[in-house]
């Protein structure tokens, strides 16, 4: 496990916190590769609900480019380390249950692309975001830009991905790259986490499934989707849910 990358519990609630400010928290090659794990952790403990992604000072300035002379030094080198971070992204999208990026300070590059994975964005008013290949040289890969176009339409990609210029949190706030602007980013995320853990886990499943269906496309309910009703309105969830709002109290799911 990458030292790098902390994963805690608190109750319901799994955070992992980006721990390199000598670095300010650049995602290293091995930091990509072992996120998948960590997510792999938190997907098997039925004991949490929600998973927080945030940095200890900054969110993350970006890919660690000092890398880039090695690791990504070839055709084969680019092919691997972009491998690396669409498992990391595709860990995190897959994830069943609810991701929220707590934005403090700089959220640039690989920083923004693992924001982007997440289900939810919180930021600071003094956040700041840009995604830089166009300062490289480098092609962005397809499937961080499309969680870019979900976000912000292709218009807005277009512009970021042209320009590279770092945008702030307002304008952010204002193309849907954030959801919200928070004094304290981090307690608002350790918030929202708490009420979609009280929440029932069958519906944010679902939705989190549907929802990627729809913006893959993907718009007739098919078997699978009939599948995920039935499963709704036979499980647990459904029961307590009917029985608690009968009974005038919170449900317990």
């Amino acid at each position: 496990m990458d030292q790098n990358l902390i994963l805690t519990t608190d109750g319901p609630v799994a955070t992992v916190t980006i721990d390199r400010p000598a670095k300010k928290n650049a995602l290293s090659y091995e930091m990509w590769r072992a996120l998948p794990d960590l997510v792999r952790q938190v997907a098997a403990d039925d004991t949490l609900r929600a998973l927080i992604i945030q940095g200890t000072e900054s969110f993350s300035a970006g890919a660690d480019i000092t890398e880039f002379g090695t690791v990504r030094r070839d055709v084969a080198g680019a092919r691997d380390y972009a491998a690396a971070i669409e498992a990391a992204t595709g860990a995190l999208t897959a994830l069943p249950k609810p991701t929220i990026a707590a934005v403090t300070g700089f959220c640039i590059g690989g920083g923004c692309e693992l924001a982007l994975a997440c289900d939810l964005r919180v930021a600071a008013e003094d956040a700041r975001f840009g995604i830089t290949p166009a300062k490289l040289g480098i092609v962005f890969a397809l499937p961080s830009t499309r969680l870019l176009v979900n976000a912000v339409g292709p218009a807005w990609a277009k512009q970021i991905l042209f320009t590279a210029d770092i945008l702030d949190a307002r304008t952010a706030l204002r193309i849907g790259l954030v959801n919200e602007l928070q004094a304290d980013p981090r307690a608002r995320a350790v918030e929202l986490a708490g009420v979609m853990a009280a929440r029932s886990r069958t519906t944010i499943s679902g939705a989190k499934e549907i929802i990627g269906r729809i913006v893959d496309g993907r718009h007739d309910e098919d078997d699978a989707v009939h599948l995920l009703y039935a499963a709704s309105v036979g499980g647990a969830d459904y029961a307590e849910g009917v029985s608690a709002f009968l009974e005038k109290r919170s449900p317990q799911f």
